[in-house]
């Protein structure tokens, strides 16, 4: 390691890591630069809120958080959240309110909206503009993305499974509102 640099140590989606980082590094620049590209560099100036993470469970915007002031921080990013196959409720409730057009603002909406769910599961649509004030979409008018953000606190409090492509999964007994698992329709 060079004089310039040094170790961070992190718990990163729940594993512990260390990352080499120069003192100028960003935690945004730590992430990217070990494979974490979920988070994504907009403005460099913290206005954008693209590079939303969370750290130590608040929202920080990566890009003008310094790497090594994060030494022995919990760290999540979106790689957290689900998969391609098994995407979380909150991931599948922007993807089935089609809460999303060029997709760049996302990974920092819903970092930030997950933090709002958690400490608010059940908040208004004012309280939910509040909560994403912060960061800027450019390609929607952020009425979609505020449905998500609903959708998935419903989804929440259900407690229901979703299915890869949103959908509800059936459990035993059949899916809510349909007696499907009896070669019925929608009731």
């Amino acid at each position: 390691m060079s004089q310039a640099g040094t170790e961070i140590h992190l718990t990163l989606n729940g594993e512990d890591v260390t990352f080499e980082a120069a003192r100028s590094d960003t935690l945004l620049d730590v992430l990217r630069d070990n494979s974490y590209t979920g988070a994504k560099r907009g403005c460099d100036t913290g206005d954008c809120g693209f590079c939303t993470v969370v750290v130590d469970g608040d929202p920080v915007k990566s890009c003008i958080r310094p790497a090594a002031q994060l030494d022995g921080a919990e760290v999540e990013t979106i790689e957290n959240l689900g998969t391609q196959d098994s995407l979380d409720p909150l991931q599948s409730a922007f993807v089935d309110n089609a809460a999303l057009q060029c997709g760049f603002c996302i990974p920092g909406m819903i970092m930030r909206s997950k933090v709002l769910l958690e400490e608010n599961p059940d908040p208004t649509e004012a309280e939910i503009r509040e909560a994403l004030s912060e960061n800027l979409c450019r390609c929607t008018g952020y009425e979609k993305i505020i449905d998500a953000v609903q959708d998935a606190s419903s989804r929440m409090a259900d407690g229901a499974d979703v299915a890869a492509d949103g959908g509800r999964l059936p459990d035993e007994q059949g899916c809510p509102g349909c007696d499907c698992h009896d070669g019925g329709a929608e009731r």
